[in-house]
């Protein structure tokens, strides 16, 4: 009997990157129409690990954040770091993190990466309810997924899915991640 052989996986890191200052801001990214894959979906910034990385996920998120929207890793305190995420449909395990972003930084979005950024109020993704599960139809499909609309935006899939565990450690008792947040964030 031939044993399948799963492609190797690589490695990613998101970075949840949230504004100091009040209304302590979500940065979300529109993924460009043009990319290959995820085009025009909505998602955290973020990408594969590269060799510039020396494997260090958060290195990795924290450049991206930079390309894709200007926020240069100095004006980030990681915060807090969830767990990784199997991607089904890529080869991708992708590690989200929280960041705190410094006040007052201009957002810049290349465009070869992103079409649009878009910030949402912490307060409207911790109102209850508000990241739930739903069904996303795509073409025949209706896929099962967690998801958050505010505004023009309209999350789900994986970035659904960091939203969901971001609040499961977040409203968690003792949550350390809450705490740190705290301690950074300007209410």
């Amino acid at each position: 009997m031939a044993e399948s052989a799963e492609a190797p996986r690589r490695l990613a890191a998101v970075v949840l990157p949230i504004f100091a200052h009040a209304p302590n801001e979500v940065v979300f990214i529109e993924r460009a129409r043009h990319l290959r894959r995820h085009a025009g979906q909505i998602a955290f910034p973020g990408g594969a690990v590269d060799d510039a990385d020396e494997g260090d996920l958060a290195r990795a998120g924290l450049r991206e954040l930079h390309e894709e929207i200007g926020i240069p890793p100095a004006a980030v305190t990681i915060v807090g770091q969830l767990d990784p995420i199997r991607q089904e449909r890529n080869v991708f395990n992708v590690t989200p993190f929280v960041g705190v972003v410094a006040p007052d930084m201009a957002l810049t979005v290349d465009l070869n990466e992103a079409s649009a950024a878009y910030r949402v109020p912490l307060a409207a993704i911790l109102e209850p309810g508000a990241v739930h599960p739903g069904i996303q139809i795509v073409g025949d499909l209706h896929i099962k997924t967690i998801v958050f609309d505010y505004g023009p935006m309209h999350v789900w899939g994986l970035t659904g899915n960091i939203l969901e565990r971001f609040l499961q450690r977040y409203h968690a008792p003792d949550s350390a991640l809450r705490a740190a947040l705290e301690a950074r964030l300007e209410v």
